[in-house]
Order: structure tokens, then sequence, then C-alpha cells
């Protein structure tokens, strides 16, 4: 589309669900071929609509209509932060670690710079067209710079080419799945060497590759936690929003930690209380944080219930 089309179709959309959203009803937010330009044109259309400047009703708008510092960065941040948390959890070291990542967009960038500052090496990365590998590591800033220039990371100096699904499989110790949903499954499972699994995209490993991955001893950050800073910080605009008072970068970090890293330990507290087991094949008692991570969200609304007195 041209960006015309592009504005003309953003336009059309917001007036067409502008009746189901708000700032007090349902919230949209950006994914996957979207960006804070289009956000803009929404909030535009809605205001028009509803005869009133509305900046809450969408988020991860431009800064200059209300938008978050952070937010650009917020769901690779928050991800990030979940990492920290694993890797002191399960006695993983970061330092010298090999990061393998799948997808290297807005999401898995930021997650790699995080990374490489605390002496990690990004040793594979791909995305919709190709893949490049280098065992010894490749700079994320000076790879998101190329891949910017040729829209591809394919041909990154001193990196060997592979497929875009190769990095599931590579040699290394945190494996990062930041593209689509359905990439680690039964059949290339059993050949993750990763010890850390941290998913960035929404839903890339299925029920079947879970097993087996839990059977291999990987731990797995789900995307339902690993992945929620875009959210969290999406809150936070809209609470900025209905403020009028906008926070600093430094603000927004700090608080975006204390949620991933509360987040985090809750679901880990439940894994070890509730003796969360995904497996019902083996006999093996395996520490499942997916499954723990939606006990802890049934009982969130379970808690919420009984204290209205519904049950």
């Amino acid at each position: 589309m041209t960006e015309g089309e592009l504005e003309r179709l953003t336009r059309g959309y917001a007036a067409a669900i502008a009746r189901f959203v708000g700032p007090d009803q349902d919230i949209p937010a950006p994914d996957v071929g979207t960006n804070a330009q289009i956000m803009g044109w929404f909030t535009d259309e809605y205001c028009k609509i509803v005869g009133k400047c509305v900046p809450g009703v969408i988020t991860a708008k431009p800064l200059e209509i209300g938008g978050s510092r952070g937010r650009e960065t917020a769901t690779g941040r928050g991800a990030f932060f979940a990492t920290l948390e694993a890797v002191k959890t399960f006695n993983i070291p970061l330092k010298g670690a090999r990061v393998s990542m799948q997808g290297y967009g807005n999401v898995a960038q930021p997650m790699a710079k995080y990374l490489y500052e605390l002496g990690c090496k990004i040793v594979a990365v791909s995305d919709s067209t190709s893949g490049v590998y280098n065992p010894k590591g490749m700079h994320p800033i000076k790879l998101a710079k190329f891949k910017t220039k040729t829209r591809s990371v394919k041909g990154f100096p001193g990196s060997k080419e592979i497929s875009t699904i190769d990095p599931i499989t590579v040699d290394c110790d945190i494996l990062i799945p930041a593209a689509l949903e359905n990439q680690i499954t039964e059949k290339n499972a059993g050949k993750v060497k990763a010890r850390l699994i941290v998913e960035e995209a929404n839903g890339p490993t299925t029920p079947e590759a879970d097993e087996i991955l839990h059977e291999k001893n990987v731990v797995i950050v789900p995307d339902v936690l690993a992945n929620a800073g875009g959210v969290t910080v999406s809150y936070f605009e809209w609470v900025q929003n209905r403020m009028g008072y906008y926070w600093s970068d430094e603000e927004v970090d700090e608080k975006l930690k204390q949620v991933m890293t509360k987040a985090f330990k809750g679901v880990y507290q439940n894994a070890k209380q509730y003796q969360v087991d995904m497996s019902l094949t083996t006999q093996q008692s395996l520490m499942d944080l997916r499954t723990a991570a939606y006990v802890t969200a049934v009982k969130k609304i379970v808690d919420a219930m009984r204290a209205l007195g519904r049950i």
C-alpha cells in the first residue's frame, strides 16, 4: 500500500469500530505490520467521530499526541527483565551465553542489544526472508542497521547464511523465538539445544513441542509472561493519558522492571507451591512455567470474583 492508502484504510477501520472502543471500554494497540503513525491516524479519526480529544482510546501513539516513552522497545525490554530473573532462578550463566533469535524486528532488536551489553553473544538471527549465523557472535546494532539498509539480515558481513527456521536448532544457550506462532513443533523440538527459551512471539511453541522440551529439561519462559512488557507499557500509556501527566524514560523503565520481576516471581512461586507438572506421560516431575502462568491468571480472577461475592 501507499502511505495514503494505508491512512485511508486505518481511518476507515477506526470509523467502523469506533462505537466498540474507548478509554473505558476496549483499547487497541499495535501488532505485526503496524506502527506509531497508524495509531496516530486511528486516534485522530476517533476523536473526530466523538467530537473531543480522547488520547486514551489507543496506545503506542507518537509521543507528540500522548504516547508513552519506552513503548517502542517495551516488549523487548520486558522480556529482558524476565530473562534476568530466569537465569538467576535456574542458575544459567548470562555472561558469554550464546543467544539465537528467530525474528529480528522491533521486538527482538532491543532484546539483542540489552543481552549483548551484558556479555551475551548473538550467534544467530533470522527474519522473514533469511537467517545468519556466526558462532563467534554478531554486533546487534550493526546487524539492525544492516537490516534497515538492505531490508534483510541476509549477507551480514562475517556470517553464514541459514534458513528462517534454523535459529531454533543452532547450538546456543538461550533461544528467543520472536517471529510467528507454531515455530517450535514436534518435528524440531528434539533438536533444540538451548537450556532456556524466552518466548517473545505469541504462541511460538506447540503443545506437543512443549512436552518434548520439558523432557529435555529446557526451561521455557512462556509468551504470556515473557512478552507482557508491551501491553504493560500500553497500560502505563493509558494511565498517563488519563492523568494528563507523563513520565520520563527512567520512570517507565523502573515501573516496567518492577512489574515484570514481580510477575516472574509470582509465576515461579505458584509453580513451586502447586507443584505444576505439564507432563502426563512421564514419571519425571517437571516445573512448567506456562501452566503456572495460567494458574496465576485464573487464581487472580477467582480471588476477584470471591471478593465481589460472586462465588
